[in-house]
């Protein structure tokens, strides 16, 4: 009887710190921002706006454009990567697959606005993110409709939302998504979408979670309290706050 105790102190505490670890993995994040290739200046004010709302809303946020962070063992820290204006090629294929499985595990996703720029030799990326850049023309003001109130990323929102930014076309558009706003191509010149031209939408996906917004190109956007609320939805979405 005399080691019973300790063997139960022990079991206790192995069960607390197992408890701890899940915990710690369902409020922590990764900020990728690798760049392949144009590099957007409000990378920085990007990254400072979320680690902000990381300690305004009880989340661990770790940020990263090293690509070796997609590996087995460190994407289980996570509850959602947020891919934050990366552009171009930025995992090889072994990174690829990690990633994969961190989402069919149930992982999230968000991404915002050059993310959809990002793995265009990447299928199972294209669906993830949702839809592929395809152009924009010069920033301007135009007029967003939110077509959807209820989710995390657009509850706050007016249904028409007028703001300054640089307006994405897509290609490879994935029909499964649901879109939660809209831009009115007649509000400004240069959209290719027609009526129906998304600018946010969110999905399950291969078992885990995606969210994307286009909105995010302007240094502006990081201290705009609209945009950040979007953004702040969004990346509560992809970490399992909420099911939509």
């Amino acid at each position: 009887m005399k080691y019973f105790k300790p063997v139960i102190i022990l079991f206790v505490v192995c069960i607390c710190l197992s408890c701890d670890k899940d915990r710690d993995k369902s409020s922590r994040i990764l900020v990728f921002s690798k760049t392949a290739g144009f590099r957007h200046s409000s990378i920085p004010q990007g990254r400072t706006a979320i680690l902000e709302l990381g300690r305004e809303n009880g989340f661990k946020v770790d940020t990263t454009e090293n690509s070796s962070q997609f590996n087995i063992a460190n994407l289980k820290r996570y509850a959602a990567v947020v891919f934050l204006n990366t552009t171009g090629d930025v995992l090889n294929a072994e990174q690829q697959r990690y990633f994969e499985e961190y989402i069919r595990g149930g992982g999230g996703y968000a991404g915002v606005h050059s993310a959809s720029d990002t793995e265009y030799d990447w299928p199972w990326y294209g669906k993830l993110v949702g839809a592929y850049f395809a152009s924009h023309p010069k920033q301007q003001e135009a007029k967003l409709q939110v077509v959807d109130q209820e989710h995390l990323s657009t509850k706050h929102l007016p249904a028409e939302w007028n703001r300054k930014d640089e307006w994405y076309n897509f290609k490879n558009i994935n029909p499964a998504t649901t879109v939660l706003i809209t831009i009115d191509e007649h509000s400004y010149t240069g959209g290719t979408n027609g009526d129906q031209h998304p600018m946010s939408w969110f999905h399950s996906y291969d078992g885990g979670r995606a969210w994307y917004t286009a909105l995010g190109h302007t240094e502006d956007s990081y201290t705009e309290q609209a945009f950040l609320n979007h953004l702040l939805g969004g990346i509560q979405y992809a970490m399992g706050k909420a099911e939509n």
